[in-house]
């Protein structure tokens, strides 16, 4: 090597792990950030799949209806920022460098890890062999497919969350011809005011939905789900809700990770183990003043898009802030054409109040919709991407200014 090689500036590499909500808002706000600056840094996204989910629609492609075909490269194009198609199958925290499908190594000088939540599928016996999930569009579209061919008999959504809620409407709305049974240990909507929650149950009753609240699944059978009280429930198909895990590959490199092996992040969002690797989205425990975060998209392509500016601070010599989101609404669809959205304290407690019908239903739509082209908002004027709302009291830190 000559002098002069020696001499060159190597650019600052970071790597983004993870096309969902968050790492997208991460990737897109690093490549429109670091190319304005004095010495421009390299930005890497990796993914598995080139076409982007929007995963709060999985439930409408698990009843065979067309959503759009949304390219990752092509989001990326003339930022600057570099794609790679691959599994990510190792971390290597020690060394700065991430595997790519066993056969290709990325270093990196600041890695952000965006690695979502899939369902949950080993903590109940019978799940992983006989039951589906919407971990992703390969997993829908193969829900759809079976109850397409299904033509009569029993679907059960195991979960009474938002998901199962949404999935349970969905389908009982897309497939009359089939019995739809949701449940779950809780009630649906439970974490609504109670006006808001009656229209939810009674929009279950209208399409059909048998509830069975009080319920939890100890195991999954080829035809039936059995409870904890040895009780069996028939089902020809069981589509499992309840629960999300994350990757290993954190915990692996060594990382600290809490009882869910999320990556412990300090205020700016860094691990608090390995400060040079930042945590967003589902794969980060998030500490606000209210507790740690749950997943969302609301609060997921917030993650991003701060962990993207406390690298640029830091690259600028500056100190990076805290990190603050305050919740402000859930909306839950409940078929194509109604909805409830509950409006919520910046804790996620449940303000009194909310929409329903297709005014909530349209709220929803735009909710849904709103990703995609506020990245492209972003590419040209990345600030538009920083403003969400910060909590007040409620996310305040004891220490935090």
């Amino acid at each position: 090597m000559n002098t002069h090689q020696t001499q060159e500036t190597v650019p600052h590499h970071i790597v983004v792990l993870g096309a969902g909500y968050a790492g997208m808002a991460a990737a897109v706000q690093l490549a429109a950030r670091t190319g304005r600056m004095k010495n421009p840094a390299t930005v890497t996204l990796v993914s598995a799949q080139e076409r982007f989910t929007e995963r709060l629609r999985l439930h409408m492609t698990a009843t065979g209806q067309e959503v759009a075909d949304l390219s990752i490269p092509e989001m990326l194009e003339g930022t600057g920022a570099r794609f790679v198609r691959g599994w990510v199958t190792a971390v290597d925290a020690k060394a700065r460098t991430v595997r790519i499908d066993d056969d290709r190594v990325l270093s990196y000088d600041n890695l952000v890890y965006a690695l979502g939540g899939v369902a949950d599928t080993a903590a109940v016996p019978g799940v992983e062999d006989h039951a589906f999930t919407l971990s992703g569009p390969e997993e829908a579209e193969a829900l759809a497919g079976r109850l397409a061919r299904l033509g009569s008999g029993t679907v059960l959504v195991a979960g009474s969350g938002l998901t199962g809620v949404e999935s349970a409407a969905e389908i009982a709305e897309r497939h009359p011809e089939l019995d739809v049974v949701l449940v779950g240990r809780g009630e649906p909507g439970a974490s609504m005011n109670p006006k808001a929650r009656a229209y939810l149950q009674a929009a279950l009753d209208r399409l059909g939905v048998a509830v069975r609240s009080g319920v939890e699944v100890a195991k999954v059978l080829p035809d039936a789900v059995v409870s904890a009280d040895g009780e069996h429930i028939a089902a020809d198909v069981v589509l499992w809700t309840s629960g999300t895990r994350v990757s290993p590959l954190a915990a692996a490199a060594g990382l600290e990770v809490d009882e869910r092996g999320r990556i412990v992040t300090d205020t700016a969002l860094r691990s608090v183990s390995h400060p040079e690797v930042y945590a967003v989205g589902d794969a980060a425990a998030v500490r606000q003043g209210y507790g740690v975060m749950h997943g969302t998209c609301q609060g997921g392509m917030p993650t991003g898009v701060h962990a993207a500016l406390s690298i640029v601070r830091v690259l600028q010599g500056k100190q990076p802030e805290p990190f603050r989101f305050g919740y402000y609404h859930t909306p839950v669809s409940l078929g194509r054409d109604d909805a409830v959205v509950q409006f919520t304290r910046p804790d996620d407690s449940p303000r009194r109040i909310f929409l329903t019908g297709r005014t909530a239903a349209r709220y929803k739509e735009v909710v849904t919709a709103s990703p995609w082209p506020t990245y492209g908002r972003m590419k040209k004027m990345p600030a538009s991407g920083a403003f969400w709302p910060r909590g007040g009291r409620f996310t305040r830190i004891q220490g935090d200014r």
